[in-house]
């Protein structure tokens, strides 16, 4: 089992990473996978610091550490109060003093990116307003549990272009997985991650295709992907997002126009009945705790790379 080296020394993005990274990664989260328990950082700290609450990313990163020999320290937001109580440069001074890598959940990406430019140790992107790499890298390593392969397939994304979004279109450029995003109109992915995964898409021989009707990026896909209509830190904007939104649900009539073996995907945590119809999450089509549980092992890849 050879670790898998990461160019940058941070995962602040998908494209820290090359392509071949990439796939490279995938290769040692399955590995990792298999293994189980092992000694790759002992001795190793990592801090799991959050502006956001979470389930998912909390407990992977918590039990990714223990099971890689190592040990992991939460520091919820009242604890540090980032770029608040203290500067984001001078958390990042200190905690390279204490421990030997950062996990960091923030509503902004210029933390993360700040707290790898002025520490030492490895940052990782535990999510941000801009982009989710490890949600990514997840998923993609569930795909490949699931189709065997990347090239080829096409996924349909359904809803906003967000951070989750923004870092698996970039993740499928990369890949040579067609992207389809359907948004309603003034939700769609960001220029500059649009041009970004376009590039890679031209080497991979990907397409990344934008629509705003979700039964046309439906249309003979291999994965129906879906996320929260709105995320923490929107819920001001709930009722105008539930009326964008209306229509982009992934259920069985949208379904139907993907491929017979299509798999469902969906982050979580999932609002049933808005963008995910009631049931569908737990219909045997949907991986979506496949997703979860791999976030683990996606994860034990990352650090291992980094701290190892």
């Amino acid at each position: 089992m050879n670790k898998v080296s990461l160019k940058t020394g941070h995962f602040l993005s998908v494209t820290d990473v090359t392509p071949a990274e990439l796939q490279a990664l995938i290769v040692y989260a399955v590995e990792l996978k298999a293994k189980g328990w092992t000694n790759l950082l002992k001795n190793k700290i990592l801090a799991i610091m959050f502006e956001k609450p979470s389930l998912r990313t909390r407990v992977s990163f918590e039990v990714g550490m223990k099971q890689l020999g190592g040990q992991a320290i939460y520091l919820s937001p009242a604890e540090v109060g980032l770029g608040q109580r203290e500067s984001v440069r001078d958390v990042s001074l200190v905690l390279s003093r204490f421990v030997n890598g950062i996990a960091c959940r923030t509503f902004a990406q210029q933390n993360v990116i700040e707290l790898a430019k002025y520490g030492s140790i490895p940052v990782i992107n535990a999510l941000s307003d801009a982009e989710h790499p490890c949600q990514a890298l997840a998923d993609l390593l569930t795909i490949y549990e699931h189709k065997g392969q990347f090239k080829g397939l096409t996924m349909a994304y359904i809803g906003d272009g967000f951070n989750v979004a923004n870092s698996l279109v970039i993740a499928c450029g990369m890949t040579g997985m067609n992207f389809t995003i359907a948004s309603p109109d003034g939700y769609t992915l960001q220029p500059d991650y649009v041009k970004t995964a376009k590039k890679y898409a031209k080497a991979s021989g990907a397409k990344i295709t934008l629509v705003t009707d979700p039964r046309e990026a439906a249309q003979k896909a291999d994965i129906l992907y879906t996320d929260a209509w709105y995320s923490m830190g929107q819920e001001a904007e709930a009722k105008i997002r539930r009326k964008a939104f209306a229509g982009y649900q992934i259920n069985e009539k949208l379904l139907s126009y993907a491929r017979k073996d299509a798999i469902i995907m969906h982050d979580l945590p999932a609002h049933h009945g808005e963008e995910i119809a009631e049931g569908i999450l737990y219909a045997p089509q949907s991986v979506a705790f496949d997703q979860a549980e791999n976030r683990l092992h996606a994860q034990k890849a990352v650090l291992a790379g980094l701290l190892g």
